[in-house]
């Protein structure tokens, strides 16, 4: 008996669902370099444009110099070191929680905080739709795992009825492949209700959303009462690495206790932290970056739906285009990429069958011009698939 790998890669090419990974020539930012090729990009999700920040740079080196490039050892051991420790005050302050704590990756935070808050015996509810590492998860943390439908509050109060133990209820704050918002006021009013904790992983959130960038919670005006465990990542609106989670003494005591991830693994480079301190300075303090993000939204929605575009009810930077079909989504990656411009069709399993998009990310570095490149491109390249035989 033996592994059969190759029939398993062939059947995934033969569903238009293989993926290869672009190789980036050029730093992060609208204007790249991928496999060789310039490309005017919209796919990556730098949304405040502070992936390549000077400042950011600057920042990072200067901790190079003072703090080493490697963190060494883990939290627990000797591997917490100042600027990580500055780092987590800012982010308690951005989210006015009394702490927050650093991890790796926004995988890890999640898996890391749904693991040590509940077990066998408990209960995890989560959206439908919630990003891979949120159910992973939920089935990882041996409690009883149930999903309710996509942003339904109805749906959740039926399942919170069932719940036994601790039960913590999960969902993303802005939906990664729709682009839509949780709705945050309905799902904590049904949470409370049952006694129940709702964690809010606001990983696309943080930074475009919010008066002060803080996100969701800060759009929606709700407070740690309605949202004890709250999810964020730095690789995102941040442009640096990492992610964190905020919330009460007790909760990030715990993490610290019982959240494997968090526990055994080695440090984030101070140096990254010294970078993210200054990316978060840049976050609150320049305003206009949101402001400038939310004109580019409004003009490609505009042109989009005049192109007669399927878009969903998105206000954030992800901007999805529905087409449906894995291969005419593929076909129309291609053909815009043939212009000079890259958008990426995401496909099954990252979205249910029959749902095949492009997923446009807009950041605050990009141009109206480049945005209107962008509508004209797919104007032309949308009319020409039309005319195209469908082999669905």
């Amino acid at each position: 008996m033996s592994f059969d790998l190759a029939a398993r890669l062939a059947a995934r090419r033969a569903e238009n669902l293989y993926r290869q990974r672009p190789l980036l020539e050029s730093p992060q930012g609208p204007q790249v370099v991928v496999d060789g090729q310039p490309l005017l990009a919209f796919c990556n999700n730098d949304y405040l444009g502070l992936a390549n920040h000077p400042q950011v740079i600057e920042a990072w080196r200067d901790g190079a110099s003072k703090w080493g490039v490697g963190g060494g050892a883990s939290h627990l051991v000797i591997g917490h070191s100042g600027p990580h420790h500055a780092l987590e005050e800012a982010l308690a302050d951005l989210t006015g929680r009394p702490r927050a704590l650093l991890f790796t990756t926004g995988y890890m935070a999640n898996l890391g905080a749904v693991t040590a808050l509940i077990g066998q015996g408990d209960t995890v509810l989560e959206d439908r739709l919630n990003h891979a590492s949120l159910l992973d998860a939920g089935l990882l943390s041996g409690a009883r795992f149930n999903r309710y439908l996509h942003n339904d509050a109805d749906s959740l109060a039926k399942r919170l009825e069932k719940a036994t133990g601790n039960t913590l209820v999960v969902t993303d704050g802005v939906f990664s492949m729709d682009g839509d918002l949780a709705d945050l006021p309905a799902l904590a009013r049904e949470t409370k209700a049952k006694g129940a904790w709702l964690m809010v992983d606001d990983a696309h959130g943080f930074g475009p959303l919010g008066a002060n960038g803080g996100g969701i919670v800060e759009h929606f005006g709700l407070s740690q009462e309605d949202v004890p465990v709250l999810v964020g990542t730095l690789g995102k609106a941040f442009g640096t690495a990492g992610a964190f989670v905020a919330g009460s003494e007790e909760l990030i005591e715990s993490l610290i206790q019982f959240a494997r991830p968090y526990i055994y693994t080695t440090s984030q480079p101070p140096a990254l932290a010294c970078a993210t301190l200054k990316s978060l300075e840049l976050l609150r303090s320049e305003h206009w970056r949101r402001e400038h993000l939310q004109i580019l939204i409004r003009q490609f929605r505009h042109g989009a739906e005049q192109i007669g575009l399927e878009l969903m009810d998105s206000f954030t930077p992800i901007q999805p285009i529905l087409i449906g079909d894995a291969g005419r989504a593929v076909r129309l990656s291609q053909m815009l990429r043939e212009r000079g411009l890259m958008v990426t069709a995401i496909r099954p399993p990252t979205v249910p069958a029959g749902s095949a998009r492009l997923r446009v990310t807009l950041t605050a570095a990009h141009s109206e011009a480049q945005v209107q490149l962008l509508l004209e491109g797919l104007a032309d390249c949308f009319a020409q698939l039309k005319s195209e035989p469908s082999h669905a």
